[in-house]
């Protein structure tokens, strides 16, 4: 059990405490409810762009990372389509500090035209190494195009294209800013050697008085259920052809996504998974293969994607991973086959949440999510999965109507 103690300021912050003495340090993690799902079509990568930007300097702090590192402290972010996260650690009695940066740059970021260009070239020239220029680079950016037809997922976090970056203006960021990175669409979770009214005292301090700012209210298009399969061929110069397939699958706090997480670890769990065990141990149709999801908050995609075996058709991989999907559909998978899966599962929960790293981003995460309390409580969701709730997932899930298919050819 995390236990935890929560609270929200008068301008809608959401405070979330996990007190932990066993450690020295504390954990400072503010999570903001945007994503690249919430960005404008034509000006996507925004999100992105942010969590950049976030480390160019506040109004009076220049530069970020430099009294953090002389407080003994580390830090880092990320961006998901679906969220934006910012969290560090520091020795708990500068814990201050954390409080002092985090709060200064909610409140309000350097605007300057020489930030916004640093960081704009720095993603730029991310765009064109990882997606433009590397081998597969742009496998998801059609993949996404493929399987979403309305929803902003149908674009990567990088962005849609590298113009939308390369175009940003200093106005466009601003309102961006104002709009999302607010106290009400905000949550501060602080983990490690700290007392409830010690983070009370310091939030209140430090993030009482920034303006609370406009509730966003998210109202995205809405991905039609798909009736007919897609497909794509690409040509290339990699070294070996690819297969990726995907399926729409159930959103976050559907019953279906556990059922989902668990097909891909008996799909594509390692070592010992059907797919890895037939076609790249016995058949020798792939030289890797993997199953796995993204853990979208909306509905998502269930992957099949690997490398083929030089002089393996693209057709014969395909129609062999379609079989194995088929044995799920048709044949009840075993009671013991199902337990693993689960004992793997409590594993990896009771592993992430060792850290007091980790516990603050899942209390952040959770809370988004609506119930913080699923931090303790999500395992059981797992447990409750029968061996019948998996066969009658795979047979909805897995339907041809249902399925988007890249081949990506070696040139």
């Amino acid at each position: 059990m995390i236990i935890y103690d929560r609270f929200v300021l008068d301008n809608g912050l959401r405070v979330l405490v996990h007190e932990d003495h066993s450690t020295p340090m504390a954990v400072v993690n503010v999570l903001y409810d945007v994503g690249a799902r919430d960005e404008n079509p034509e000006k996507t990568g925004f999100a992105h762009l942010f969590e950049h930007l976030m480390f160019g300097g506040s109004i009076n702090i220049p530069d970020y990372d430099e009294p953090l590192q002389r407080a003994g402290g580390e830090n880092n972010a990320y961006t998901t389509n679906d969220l934006t996260n910012y969290y560090c650690q520091v020795p708990a009695e500068n814990i201050e500090t954390a409080f002092w940066l985090e709060s200064d740059r909610m409140l309000s970021l350097a605007f300057s035209k020489k930030s916004l260009d640093v960081q704009r070239k720095v993603v730029c020239e991310e765009f064109k190494e990882h997606y433009l220029n590397k081998p597969y680079g742009d496998v998801w950016h059609k993949m996404r195009e493929l399987a979403y037809t309305k929803h902003p997922y149908r674009w990567m976090t990088i962005g849609k294209e590298l113009s939308h970056v390369e175009n940003a203006h200093i106005d466009d960021v601003k309102q961006f800013f104002f709009k999302h990175y607010r106290p009400v669409n905000a949550v501060l979770v602080v983990t490690g050697h700290v007392t409830t009214e010690q983070v009370k005292q310091l939030a209140d301090k430090w993030f009482g008085d920034i303006p609370m700012g406009e509730k966003y209210q998210r109202s995205l298009p809405q991905e039609p259920a798909q009736t007919l399969a897609r497909k794509l061929e690409v040509h290339a110069q990699v070294p070996l052809d690819a297969f990726v397939k995907t399926w729409h699958m159930d959103t976050r706090l559907d019953k279906g996504y556990y059922a989902a997480d668990m097909i891909t670890e008996i799909l594509g769990g390692g070592g010992s998974s059907r797919l890895y065990q037939s076609l790249v141990k016995e058949r020798q149709l792939f030289s890797n293969l993997d199953c796995y999801h993204f853990g979208s908050i909306d509905a998502g995609l269930l992957t099949v994607e690997g490398k083929l075996v030089k002089g393996v058709k693209l057709e014969e991989a395909a129609a062999a991973v379609d079989a194995e999907i088929g044995k799920l559909q048709s044949t009840l998978i075993s009671e013991q086959e199902l337990q693993k899966v689960k004992n793997k599962t409590e594993s990896v929960i009771a592993f992430e949440d060792m850290s007091i790293m980790s516990r603050a981003n899942s209390l952040a995460l959770y809370e988004l999510l609506g119930d913080a309390d699923m931090m303790n409580t999500e395992l059981q969701k797992y447990q409750v999965i029968t061996v019948e709730d998996i066969q009658a997932y795979c047979k909805k899930i897995f339907r041809e109507e249902n399925s988007n298919t890249l081949f990506y050819h070696a040139n």
